[in-house]
């Protein structure tokens, strides 16, 4: 009597498929988690040799001038005028910051500079700012300058530190008024900050200037731009290594969700030919925001330079916008 069944080959054949299947699933994901690493060391850590090295003229890093070209003796009046100041992050982070006094009692400005720049680099307008009498404080982002920290948190856990650098003002003097101001991701720095809860009744207003809606659509923006590559699956992949090695999400770290929440007037300023942070930005953030607010667009002002390409529009701006909620 005869009996039928697989033939060996046959019976090897489904394990020898569902091997190749994992094999294939472990090498992608392999190469996934390496794209994932590298891309975050490009853009969030920037002391791997890997990370992006952009020109001033694209982070804004000699912006602020006041269209005289004398940045660099700013950041040196900045820098030989100032007394440094300390603070220790709610994760622990040695956090600097620079003070220059100014003549109005009572009056602070808090200048926040942008990616992969520092607070000594903000001369320009910290001076702008001293010369309307108020003290200014300049403070490094973590990561960044003489702060603690292995990366760059594109604002988001950086609006913390703002709020406490705020507080310690207000805890120091409480007559403070206060003022926060950034440019770039100081932009969206202040932004961010602007919609917590605990940021101190002190604050009365936010210039931002160029401020991206979101660190996934700047990133996103920029994967197409630099790499013609798509968000998906990269940018996810990247994001679960920023979430794992540096704490936050890119996906929260919204602007636009702020600003909604914000109580403190907010002048929102941006540049026409800005392409860093695109233009269209700017009806995004000024749209989604809930508080008193106004809008100031510099025609012609790439990324970062509409204080150098029309200081007398940019500051008698910010000067009469301050003027209604300062002093």
């Amino acid at each position: 009597m005869r009996t039928t069944g697989s033939t060996p080959g046959k019976r090897l054949w489904p394990r020898v498929l569902a091997a190749v299947l994992v094999l294939l699933a472990v090498l992608a994901a392999a190469v996934l988690a390496l794209v994932g690493n590298y891309f975050y060391n490009f853009a969030l850590n920037p002391r791997s040799p890997a990370a992006f090295a952009p020109t001033a003229d694209v982070v804004g890093s000699d912006a602020g001038t006041s269209g005289d070209g004398a940045t660099k003796s700013d950041n040196l009046w900045l820098v030989e005028n100032a007394e440094d100041v300390s603070l220790t992050s709610r994760d622990g982070l040695a956090l600097h910051a620079y003070r220059v006094e100014g003549a109005q009692p009572h009056r602070y400005a808090v200048v926040c500079h942008g990616y992969q720049s520092n607070a000594s680099q903000t001369g320009g307008f910290a001076r702008r700012f001293h010369d309307m009498g108020y003290t200014v404080l300049a403070p490094d982002a973590r990561g960044h300058g003489l702060s603690g920290g292995d990366y760059i948190g594109m604002g988001w856990p950086e609006r913390r530190d703002i709020v406490d650098w705020c507080a310690q003002i207000a805890a120091q003097d409480p007559l403070a008024e206060i003022v926060l101001f950034g440019i770039s991701m100081g932009g969206a720095t202040v932004m961010m900050a602007s919609g917590e809860a605990d940021l101190p009744a002190n604050v009365r207003a936010v210039v931002e200037d160029c401020g991206y809606t979101s660190a996934w659509d700047e990133f996103a923006g920029q994967l197409r731009e630099l790499f013609g590559l798509p968000a998906f699956p990269i940018l996810d992949v990247t994001n679960l290594v920023t979430r794992l090695r540096a704490g936050w999400d890119m996906r929260e770290a919204s602007a636009v969700n702020q600003v909604a929440r914000s109580v403190t007037p907010t002048l929102f300023i941006h540049g026409d030919a800005d392409t860093f942070v695109p233009f269209w930005m700017l009806d995004a953030v000024y749209g989604a925001a809930a508080c008193e607010k106004e809008k100031l667009v510099v025609p012609g002002a790439a990324h970062a330079q509409a204080a150098a390409v029309d200081p007398e529009l940019y500051w008698g701006t910010v000067e009469e916008f301050l003027a209604g909620h300062v002093g």
